[in-house]
C-alpha cells in the first residue's frame, strides 16, 4: 500500500479515502467535531494553523518525500552536535575547576527552552511554520558560536540557554510538521523515523570528541564553530521548501486571506503582548527560575538552605508558579492553554507521567557519564557508547513500536505492561549494579531495559495527547506536553544537582586519606583531576567510594517516582489509535 494517500493541488477536497458518516444517534458535541474533521481549513484556526492546513493540498508526493529526506539530514546534524556537547561539557566545566555545574546549566537551559515552547507555539499558529523554524535555526546557530568564542564560564551557560532552544523549538517544528501531514494510525511510526539518526550519530560524535580533545586536536571551540557553519546552511533547504509550499498554497487561494493590518507601531506592540500574553510567561517564566535555582546555589551559600537569598527565591517562586494557572484561567485576555483539553482525563494523567518520567530520569542519568570514567574507568568514546544504549535501544523500538501501533493501537496497556515495568526494572537493578565492585555488563543489561521501556512511554506521552485533540489544538498541546516533560527534567536536574552537591563532597571528604585532604577542591571540582589518580591508590577508591554512595541514593529516590508513573497510566482513556478520526487531507503519509 502507498503511504502517500490524498490527491494533488486540489482546492477544499477531502481525502478520497476519507469516509465520514455521522450516525443519527451522534450527540450534537460530537457530530460538530466530527463534520470539524471533514473541513480542509479550520476556520477557528488561527492564519499559521491554517497556512499549514493549506499548504497539505499544495505538496506533491516528490516534494513531501523531499521534505521527510531533509528533515532526517537536520535531525542527523542537530543530534550529533548535541552528542558533541554532551561529551565535551565535563572538560570545558574541568577547564574553569567547575565540574559540578555540569548539571546546574543543564537545568537551567532546559526552563528556559520549556518556557520559550509556549510563545513558539503561538509563533507558528499566528506567523507560520517555516517562520519560526527559522528562528529555532538562529537561536541554535547563536548558541554554538558563543560556545566557540565563550572565555567564561557564564559565557558558556548564556550559550547552552540559546543553543538548547534553539534545540528544542527545531525538535518540536519537526513534530509539528508530522502531525500536520500524518494520519493519526501512522504518526507514532513518523515521529521515529525523524529521531532515527539517534541510531547513527552516538557511534560517531564519541570518537569526533576523543579526537576533538586529543593532542594536536581542533580543539572544542572548533568542534563548536564547524556546526556553527554548518547548521544554518544545511536547513536552509527545508526552510526554503517548506516556505516554497506555503506560498505555493497562497496562490492557489487554499487559504483563507487576511486583511492587511491598520494597527500602529504601538497598536502591533500592545496586541502581540496580548496574543503572546507576556505577562503570563513573566510570571512562569519568574517563579520556575526562582524555585529551581534555589536547590542549585544552595550549596554556594554559607547558611545553604537557611540563607535569606534561599527563602526567599523559595517562597516567592512558588507564589509565582500557583498564580500561573489563576491569571491563565480567570485573568489572561489570551490564553495558552486550551483548558478544555488540559480538563481531559487522559491528557491530565498524560502530564503526570511524562513529568513523574522525565523527573526521575534526570534524577540517576545527569553525573552516569562521569560515573562510567570515573568507576568503571572508561576513555571517552566508550562512555558515550555506554551512556547511549538508552538513545540507540529507545530509537530502534520506536521505529518497530509505531508499525505495531498502527495495527495494534491502544496504548494504555502498552504503557502500563510493558513500558513503565521494564522501566522499573532496569532503574531498580542498577541501585546494586552501579557500584565500584560491579561489572560493566550488568550496567549495560540494565540500559537496555530502560531503553525498550522508556521508548515506549515516549510515545505514547505524545500519541496519547494528539489522539484527543483536534488538528488546530496539536501545537499548543504539545507545547504544553513539552513543557511538561522539560519542567519533569529541570526539576529532576535540580533535584540531581542538589543531591550531588549535598552529598558527594561530604562523602569524598570523609573517606579521602590524610595525604589528599589539601587537594579535596581540585578533585571535587574537576573530573580530570578525579581521573588523574591511577585506580587502586588510595584516592582513587575514595572517590570511586563516593561516587557509589551517591549514585546509589539517587536511584533508590528514582525509582520511587516511577511509581507516580505507573499508576497515571491507569487513569487513561483505552484509546485505540486505529480508530480516532482525526483526519489530515491532501498528500500525506
Amino acid at each position: 500500500m502507498n503511504p502517500f494517500e490524498g490527491r494533488e493541488e486540489k482546492q477544499a477536497e477531502v481525502s478520497p479515502d476519507v469516509e465520514i458518516e455521522i450516525p443519527t444517534n451522534t450527540p450534537v458535541n460530537e457530530a460538530k467535531e466530527i463534520n470539524e474533521s471533514s473541513q480542509v481549513i479550520d476556520e477557528q484556526a488561527q492564519a499559521g494553523t491554517q497556512k499549514a492546513q493549506a499548504s497539505t493540498q499544495a505538496w506533491t508526493r516528490n516534494t513531501l518525500l523531499a521534505a521527510y529526506i531533509l528533515v532526517w539530514i537536520v535531525n542527523f546534524l542537530e543530534y550529533f552536535s548535541s552528542g558533541l556537547l554532551s561529551s565535551l561539557s565535563p572538560y570545558i566545566y574541568s577547564d574553569f575547576e567547575l565540574h559540578s555545574l555540569t548539571g546546574l546549566t543543564g537545568v537551567i537551559a532546559s526552563l528556559v527552552s520549556a518556557l520559550v515552547k509556549f510563545p513558539y507555539a503561538k509563533l507558528m499558529d499566528i506567523w507560520g511554520r517555516p517562520q519560526a523554524f527559522s528562528l529555532a535555526v538562529l537561536s541554535l546557530t547563536m548558541g554554538l558560536i558563543m560556545m566557540a568564542a565563550c572565555k567564561n564560564v557564564q559565557t558558556y551557560c548564556a550559550a547552552q540557554v540559546f543553543y538548547q532552544t534553539g534545540f528544542s523549538c527545531i525538535d518540536f517544528s519537526m513534530t509539528i510538521f508530522i502531525a500536520d501531514t500524518t494520519a493519526l494510525k501512522n504518526r507514532a511510526f513518523w515521529i521515529a523515523y525523524a529521531a532515527s539518526p539517534y541510531l547513527i550519530t552516538p557511534w560517531i560524535y564519541g570518537y569526533a570528541a576523543d579526537q576533538i580533545l586529543a593532542p594536536g586536536g581542533i580543539g572544542y571551540r572548533w568542534g563548536f564553530g564547524v556546526f556553527a557553519i554548518i547548521m544554518p546552511i544545511i536547513s536552509a533547504p527545508l526552510w526554503g521548501l517548506w516556505y516554497y509550499t506555503q506560498q505555493k498554497a497562497e496562490k492557489m487561494q487554499l487559504a483563507p486571506k487576511k486583511e492587511a493590518s491598520t494597527r500602529t507601531l504601538g497598536q502591533s506592540i500592545v496586541h502581540y503582548a496580548v496574543e503572546f500574553d507576556v505577562i503570563g510567561l513573566l510570571i512562569i517564566a519568574t517563579g520556575f527560575s526562582l524555585f529551581l535555582l534555589a536547590f542549585n546555589l544552595y550549596s554556594y551559600q554559607a547558611k545553604e538552605w537557611q540563607s535569606p537569598m534561599i527563602l526567599c527565591f523559595l517562597v516567592i517562586g512558588f507564589l509565582l508558579i500557583l498564580a500561573f494557572p489563576v491569571w491563565e484561567r480567570y485573568c489572561a485576555p489570551v490564553k495558552f492553554m486550551p483548558w478544555e483539553l488540559i480538563q481531559n482525563r487522559t491528557v491530565f494523567f498524560t502530564f503526570s507521567m511524562v513529568v513523574s518520567l522525565y523527573l526521575a530520569w534526570y534524577i540517576w542519568d545527569d553525573y552516569f557519564y562521569s560515573l562510567l570514567q570515573v568507576v568503571f574507568d572508561q576513555d571517552v568514546t566508550q562512555a558515550t557508547y555506554i551512556s547511549n544504549i538508552y538513545t540507540i535501544g529507545s530509537c530502534t523500538w520506536c521505529l518497530v513500536f509505531g508499525a505495531i501501533l498502527r495495527h495494534q493501537g491502544r496504548l494504555k496497556w502498552w504503557a502500563i505492561c510493558f513500558g513503565v515495568p521494564l522501566t522499573v526494572l532496569g532503574v531498580a537493578c542498577m541501585i546494586k549494579f552501579r557500584q565500584p565492585d560491579s561489572y560493566i555488563g550488568y550496567i549495560v543489561m540494565c540500559q537496555i531495559f530502560v531503553a525498550f521501556g522508556g521508548g515506549t512511554l515516549v510515545i505514547c506521552e505524545q500519541m496519547t495527547v494528539m489522539a484527543v485533540s483536534a488538528q488546530r489544538n496539536i501545537p499548543s498541546i504539545l507545547a504544553i506536553e513539552s513543557v511538561v516533560a522539560s519542567i519533569g527534567s529541570a526539576v529532576g536536574g535540580t533535584i540531581s544537582v542538589a543531591m550531588w552537591t549535598g552529598i558527594f563532597p561530604k562523602q569524598l571528604k570523609q573517606l579521602l586519606p590524610a595525604s589528599a585532604q589539601p587537594d579535596f577542591s581540585a578533585i571535587y571540582g574537576s573530573l580530570a583531576n578525579q581521573l588523574a589518580y591511577p585506580r587502586g591508590s588510595a584516592v582513587r577508591d575514595a572517590i570511586e567510594e563516593a561516587y557509589g554512595h551517591t549514585q546509589r541514593i539517587m536511584l533508590i529516590t528514582a525509582t520511587c517516582f516511577y511509581v507516580i508513573t505507573w499508576a497515571s497510566c491507569f487513569l487513561w482513556k483505552d484509546i485505540d489509535v486505529r480508530k480516532m478520526k482525526q483526519q489530515v487531507h491532501g498528500v500525506h503519509f
